[in-house]
């Protein structure tokens, strides 16, 4: 299982801080992830960052493994 982790809004959304899920690669993992969080989770992981073990990932296909951490970073107003 792969433990995602989520900041800010994507927490909010997800009415959790972290879970875990399976999948071989980013994308599967975040798949699952917005079929168990709903629309809005899904809304807002369209705008984040994506963070796998402490380094920022684009690739979708890159691959995860069991106890791989995934950080989910939404996009953060400031003044």
């Amino acid at each position: 299982m792969v433990t995602v982790v989520m900041f800010a809004t994507a927490r909010v959304a997800a009415g959790a801080s972290t879970g875990e899920f399976a999948g071989n690669s980013v994308g599967d993992v975040l798949l699952v992830a917005r079929e168990q969080y709903g629309p809005q989770f899904s809304s807002i992981l369209d705008h984040s960052r994506v963070w796998l073990n402490g380094e920022a990932v684009d690739d979708m296909n890159a691959t995860c493994a069991p106890g791989d951490e995934l950080a989910i970073l939404p996009p953060v107003a400031g003044g």
